[in-house]
């Protein structure tokens, strides 16, 4: 299986909870002999859609930045999306929304294929990724995209907060499962 994993934290990777996660998660996928891409959307060239319609939601973007040149196409190809961030203000971070803006240009091309999130929370409330949650499965939804999983760890402010956690786990069985 073709599998493309977003990474878009801005911390470094030593510090990334969301980014040592999906890791783990590329660890036991690749345990199983899967092809992974890794697009780190949180230290890349990225610009946000102008919304010109230039693609028609099935063309070439009129951005020519690190999404179009190595990202779209793999996009393209692959049977697995796995998207990972921290959670910022109840929401997917700003790097990842502009990648999820992005996909207009290939709507079609990435509709019906699976998807996992993997998503870390400094705090542990129980509503904490309510809302998070409710964006990734309308995403799904209008995607038409089987959700193979998500991974909300909560409590996870600090990489070695991550690292001792049930989440670590929880990634990397994901991984295997597929």
């Amino acid at each position: 299986m073709k599998i493309v994993v977003i990474t878009s934290s801005p911390r470094s990777k030593k510090k990334s909870t969301s980014e040592f996660l999906a890791e783990k998660f590329i660890e036991g996928a690749e345990s199983n002999g899967h092809e992974i891409f890794r697009f780190d959307a949180g230290h890349s060239e990225i610009n946000p859609c102008r919304g010109c319609d230039y693609c028609g939601m099935d063309g070439d973007c009129a951005i020519k930045d690190d999404i179009s040149k190595n990202l779209t196409a793999k996009l393209v190809e692959c049977d697995l999306i796995v998207l990972t961030t921290p959670l910022y203000y109840f929401g997917v971070s700003a790097q990842l929304k502009i990648v999820i803006d992005r996909f207009y240009a290939r709507t079609g091309r990435i509709s019906g294929k699976k998807s996992i999130l993997i998503a870390t929370a400094w705090n542990s409330d129980s509503w904490t990724m309510q809302a998070l949650d409710q964006y990734y499965q309308t995403l799904v939804r209008y995607m038409r995209w089987q959700n193979l999983g998500a991974i909300y760890a909560v409590g996870c402010g600090y990489r070695d907060a991550v690292e001792r956690s049930k989440f670590v786990d929880q990634a990397l069985k994901l991984g295997k499962s597929i």
